[in-house]
């Protein structure tokens, strides 16, 4: 029987290309070219879930979907005309720097485009209750991305421009947008700071990207103040900080806040041998967090829930973070068996670093209120 999960993906949004980089670094003076992937949003930890899922038969078992690219209209509701205009003559000219750690390659605009198409469709399929749930691959990632500004490999807010365009179409009220990819999801922030229909969270490591960056006093601004709710984690935190956090702050503030949508900008960056954070989570994390929201959508807006793929840079481990995630999201399982589990497991921070986190966790919600 097929499952009412549904899983959205197009082949051609793994050939957007970043050029030559290693890491994060543009090939070239001291910096030597890569033997292996090059640039850290390489497309292999999406291909490789993909590849996962198919050789553990849960593909067969979801209604896989693919989607057509998002149209200028859609984009204008949150990008401004400028924007595309530059993006889209960078890219037709063969590729270049469109922001602080945002390369791009050809055909990366209409890439992108698709990206934001596959998270398009993945709401809409729930809107219209044909699935009960979704999962976009997309990649491009955008939680990054200003409304007039690519940042953080992000060209596109995949979920901003899926959210516009479900109130456009379904007249859509309060959505909620929990962001658990261990950088904090900025440019989504900054497109719906001012408003009090959409409910934006990050949890996210302290200071790790943006550079510097904290958030917890940032809380919006004008109609949107309440509306936005940052929770920076320390380095190694552990998964007893994302669940402790989770049911003290996020959950709490969804019941709050009544959704009539969740989405999650789903990255996997926070796993443990991530090579662009310094978290410690591991599959069963990201498993029991998915089964939680689930929970949580279930009980405040019919399960509507949408999952959005953001970052994740460990190739070897983002699959099994990935799959878990899909299999809680699906209510399915399969033979996998995550083979660092419980390495990551033996890693976990103290029982005093645990504590004393729990500790400054308490302290941002007694803030609150």
């Amino acid at each position: 029987m097929t499952s009412r999960t549904a899983f959205f993906f197009d082949e051609l949004s793994l050939w957007h290309s970043a050029g030559p980089h290693a890491l994060t670094l543009p090939v070239g003076g001291w910096v030597q070219p890569p033997a292996g992937a090059g640039h850290a949003e390489s497309p292999e930890t999406k291909r490789r879930l993909k590849n996962l899922m198919d050789v553990s038969g849960l593909t067969r078992q979801l209604q896989v979907r693919s989607a057509t690219p998002a149209t200028h209209e859609q984009l204008l509701r949150v990008h401004s005309a400028e924007y595309l205009a530059r993006f889209k003559a960078m890219s037709d000219a063969g590729g270049g720097s469109l922001g602080q750690d945002a390369p791009i390659g050809p055909g990366s605009y209409e890439i992108a485009a698709l990206s934001a198409g596959l998270a398009i469709a993945a709401v809409d399929a729930v809107l219209r209750g044909e699935v009960d749930n979704a999962y976009s691959l997309s990649r491009p990632p955008g939680h990054h991305c200003l409304a007039d500004q690519a940042m953080g490999f992000c060209f596109l807010n995949n979920i901003a421009v899926a959210i516009e365009a479900a109130k456009a179409r379904h007249g859509l009220g309060k959505v909620a947008v929990l962001d658990w990819d261990v950088h904090h999801g900025n440019g989504t922030q900054s497109i719906f700071y001012s408003r009090d229909d959409v409910f934006t969270l990050s949890l996210h490591q302290e200071g790790c990207f943006p550079p510097g960056y904290s958030g917890a006093e940032d809380r919006g601004e004008g109609p949107g103040l309440g509306c936005n709710l940052n929770i920076p984690l320390l380095p190694g935190a552990g998964a007893d900080a994302y669940l402790y956090a989770l049911e003290q702050l996020v959950i709490p503030a969804l019941e709050h806040f009544e959704p009539e949508l969740i989405i999650v900008a789903s990255g996997y960056d926070a796993n443990a041998v991530d090579p662009l954070a310094r978290m410690q989570l591991h599959s069963d994390s990201f498993r029991e967090m998915t089964a939680r929201l689930k929970e949580v959508a279930e009980r405040l807006c019919h399960g509507r829930l949408v999952l959005v793929h953001e970052g994740g840079y460990a190739e070897a481990y983002v699959p099994f973070c990935g799959l878990a995630t899909l299999e809680a999201l699906s209510g399915l399982r399969t033979e996998v068996c995550d083979p660092m589990r419980d390495f990551i497991e033996l890693q976990q921070p103290s029982p005093a670093f645990q504590a004393f986190q729990r500790e400054l966790l308490d302290v941002q919600r007694q803030r609150i209120g």
